[in-house]
């Protein structure tokens, strides 16, 4: 009778862990999560990205890079290799160009995340950091951009054990960035784990060729990465904490949490505006529609503008919605002039008016 009851005690000690990790995680994930439409005139689909436009950024002179072609585990993805566009924001046609990689280069493995451009300021030299998952790793690549043959010259590949499970960078130079690292673990099926368990074990790191190092931690889901127009400060989401970190960089580049902002949603990558120092988010409405894919209640999106984010009341505004048979997944969006771009992990693209 008494091993009968330790048994019963473990059963039920074990069924109400899961119960408390099922609810933590459908709370995480903001599941049935409903959002009106809150569409903008004159949005017009971007050709050529069928597959998804998951990262954009835009360098001053409306130039926007977008990288295209994600396959992430758990989402829908195809079987074609992933590629860089630009899409110049001056011409009425608005159509991206693909840009040419090198033969050398190992283009069917191609598999890119999240982007950065760094212009050297001695020469206006344009250099794309892009994070690379080739058979679901992680690594940064590292391209300079010509602009009359409309191509990319790779300069190298960098590699290391801290940048294992790396989601988004921003480059401070031509192989120097802040990168995220999405996962605690680097095995797949531990990763699956940490969805389960979702505690703050993710990180921000630094990477230069003199030194690689930590210099935050305790996200959920550290994902989406940016600068401040004074480079004093970074954000980053926290995807699964719905909220925006803000940090002091120091001057030895580690990054000190000033404040969070709720922004109630599940935000993915971040723009911030150079003139406003607006910052442009790309959110999922609901993660499970995400991760669990069906095209008859297929993921929404949402765009989330947040103004004066330094000040005691930032505003947070929601800009543009859809229930997902419009748009699906959106992950990041990014203003040029009167034009709002909007990206996603796996579907398509859309340029829109805003004033």
């Amino acid at each position: 009778m008494g091993k009968w009851t330790v048994l019963s005690v473990v059963v039920l000690l074990v069924a109400l862990l899961l119960g408390e990790r099922f609810t933590a995680v459908r709370r995480r994930f903001l599941v049935d999560r409903v959002v009106a439409n809150n569409h903008l005139q004159n949005c017009v689909e971007l050709k050529h990205l069928d597959h998804g436009a998951e990262d954009i950024t835009i360098v001053g002179d409306g130039l926007a890079f977008i990288s295209s072609g994600l396959k992430y585990p758990g989402l829908p993805t195809s079987d074609i290799p992933g590629k860089i566009f630009i899409l110049d924001l001056h011409d009425p046609r608005l159509k991206p160009v693909e840009l040419r990689l090198p033969r050398s280069f190992d283009v069917e493995s191609f598999n890119p995340h999240g982007i950065s451009v760094y212009i050297d300021p001695s020469d206006d030299s344009v250099y794309l950091l892009v994070v690379n998952h080739p058979q679901h790793k992680s690594q940064i690549e590292v391209f300079k951009y010509d602009e009359e043959d409309r191509s990319l010259l790779h300069i190298k590949t960098i590699q290391h054990e801290l940048l294992h499970s790396v989601n988004d960078i921003f480059a401070v130079g031509p192989e120097s960035f802040f990168a995220t690292n999405d996962h605690y673990f680097s095995n797949e099926l531990l990763k699956y784990l940490e969805f389960l368990l979702l505690q703050p074990w993710t990180n921000v790191v630094f990477y230069s060729p003199k030194e690689v190092k930590v210099v935050s931690e305790g996200y959920y889901f550290a994902n989406g990465i940016n600068m401040s127009p004074d480079k004093q400060h970074m954000y980053v989401a926290d995807i699964f904490d719905h909220n925006i970190h803000v940090l002091e960089r120091k001057e030895d580049n580690m990054l000190t949490r000033v404040k969070t902002v709720d922004v109630a949603s599940l935000c993915d990558n971040i723009e911030v505006d150079p003139e406003s120092g607006d910052l442009w988010l790309g959110c999922h409405i609901d993660a499970k529609k995400v991760f669990i894919f069906d095209p008859k209640d297929p993921p929404g999106s949402e765009v989330i503008r947040i103004q004066n984010i330094h000040s005691d009341q930032p505003v947070v505004t929601q800009v543009y919605a859809d229930d997902g048979h419009v748009l699906m997944g959106s992950s990041v969006a990014t203003v040029y002039g009167d034009k709002l771009l909007i990206g996603t992990v796996f579907h398509k693209a859309l340029c829109c008016d805003f004033k």
